[in-house]
């Protein structure tokens, strides 16, 4: 098959790229109303997202929210777990979404273009903010279970950095993707291998770092952290936050239609 004629994908980190924080902060705050989680584990939760948002990610800080979410989800049924973020996830994605991310993948949708989402988070999280945005599908980080329960261990690896990258080469591979020809977005420096392992890398919301690189190989870069909360605003603030969405996107559009 050639090269024109294979299809082409467009890979999106989650947390800070598609929505503002970290994701799996919010699933853990609704299980914390279910009983799921102790007031430690929720306070835990609550520091690691803000020290996210101040500092972005750490490999250390993740490996320490990983093993904290395993011990704290071992022994629960997974067919409760998803059911209560089906619940809760349309509107705490609609409020949390970056309207200009969220154009962008649209976009790529109505192109024909197969979409991906890619986190360290939950594959539970991850597959729930798929389904919403009608995404092709989403590679997240996977919890072992045995008979419908969480164990306490992973069954693959966190999907984060080179791991991230290693498992949409092998997505490519299975799907016949073109990854000269594919896309990818993220808001962080640790994404470097899978931003560089498309045609069209694209910093969204980045952090220092990764806006050094961008700015160095002349990529794309949008910044819409000011342009969320879409729902529950006036519409005058609404519309105004939309446009301002949609007018940082326009770099990386004219890219995309290219």
């Amino acid at each position: 098959m050639g090269s024109a004629t294979r299809p082409v994908a467009a890979f999106f980190d989650i947390d800070q790229t598609l929505v503002r924080g970290a994701s799996s902060y919010h699933l853990a705050r609704e299980l914390y109303r279910r009983g799921f989680f102790t007031p430690a584990d929720l306070a835990f939760a609550f520091r690691e997202s803000v020290l996210y948002l101040v500092r972005g990610e750490d490999p250390r800080r993740i490996r320490r929210v990983v093993e904290r979410a395993i011990q704290a989800m071992a022994g629960h049924s997974v067919a409760e777990v998803m059911a209560i973020g089906v619940d809760f996830a349309r509107d705490l994605y609609d409020e949390r979404l970056f309207a200009g991310t969220t154009h962008i993948l649209k976009q790529h949708q109505a192109l024909g273009h197969e979409v991906w989402l890619l986190s360290t988070s939950p594959q539970e999280v991850t597959d729930l903010l798929a389904a919403h945005l009608g995404a092709t599908g989403s590679l997240g980080t996977q919890l072992a279970r045995e008979d419908g329960y969480y164990r306490a261990e992973l069954s693959t690896p966190v999907m984060h950095g080179q791991v991230k990258a290693d498992a949409a080469c092998a997505l490519a591979r299975q799907r016949g993707l073109d990854l000269s020809r594919s896309w990818a977005y993220s808001d962080s420096k640790s994404d470097l291998p899978l931003l560089s392992a498309v045609g069209h890398p694209c910093a969204v919301n980045p952090d220092s770092a990764l806006r050094a690189h961008a700015r160095a190989n002349d990529w794309p870069i949008a910044d819409f952290r000011g342009t969320l909360r879409l729902v529950h605003t006036p519409k005058a603030r609404r519309s105004a936050y939309l446009a301002g969405g949609l007018w940082a996107a326009t770099a990386i559009l004219r890219h995309l239609r290219r």
